[in-house]
């Protein structure tokens, strides 16, 4: 099934499989933070972050949101439609943390009154730099309509993950996704959802979620170990 590597990511390896269309994401054991600046091996990270991105892909697919998930094929792994990648994060707030506090100087968790989007040029040698729609018109990354429904469906995957996690007891702060085109030019959500991913808090404001490891908090494993139990238990 797995052929040849196509990208090796911070998180994934992505491979070619032998049907067309298909690829294999092989989720890694690698912790990063500060785009890469911070790194460490982490036994297991890899198994949960697969076990809690399919739990959640299958979720948004129940809910109608259509991504590139196909299958969880093994602890580490899952199969994946191949799409192009928009090089775009488009990064929804709920609350305010992390670089939205630094950069407006405000303290964390304010509850936003309308939850707030934001785009960041994909480029690691940039440092993935904060942009707004018309620097996107300009790099020539999307339209203005596909910029529209990149916004839209961040908003409608928001409101199905908020659900999902206020039923396990934890509060979405932020996250982050990524979008990607298919053959038919069709915009899909790709990547992963994860606590890599987004900023999650339980009811006492503790971190479950990659911050963790970013502020040396504890231990990232018995964190998302957390997150995976109380997913599995909701069913």
């Amino acid at each position: 099934m797995k052929k040849e590597l196509l990208y090796s990511g911070k998180a994934k390896d992505i491979f070619a499989t032998d049907e067309e269309g298909v690829i294999l994401a092989q989720y890694k054991d690698q912790a990063t933070a500060f785009n890469g600046v911070k790194k460490e091996q982490i036994s297991g990270k890899g198994r949960l972050n697969n076990l809690i991105s399919s739990l959640i892909f299958e979720h948004l697919k129940d809910k109608g949101i259509r991504t590139h998930f196909i299958k969880q094929v093994s602890e580490t792994e899952q199969l994946n439609e191949q799409v192009s990648i928009i090089p775009l994060e488009v990064v929804l707030r709920n609350v305010t943390a992390g670089s939205f506090s630094k950069r407006f100087g405000v303290e964390e968790g304010i509850e936003l009154e309308s939850p707030i989007v934001e785009f960041y040029y994909k480029n690691d040698e940039l440092d993935d730099p904060f942009i707004n729609d018309e620097h996107v018109a300009f790099l020539g990354i999307a339209s203005a309509e596909e910029v529209a429904f990149l916004k839209e469906e961040t908003r409608r995957i928001n409101e199905v993950l908020k659900e999902l996690f206020s039923e396990i007891g934890l509060r979405l702060i932020d996250f982050k996704l990524e979008f990607g085109r298919t053959k038919d030019g069709s915009i899909i959500l790709a990547d992963e959802i994860s606590p890599d991913t987004s900023r999650l808090w339980d009811k006492d404001g503790q971190h479950m979620d990659k911050d963790v490891f970013r502020r040396g908090l504890g231990d990232l494993r018995d964190v998302y170990e957390v997150v995976l139990a109380r997913l599995k238990e909701r069913g």
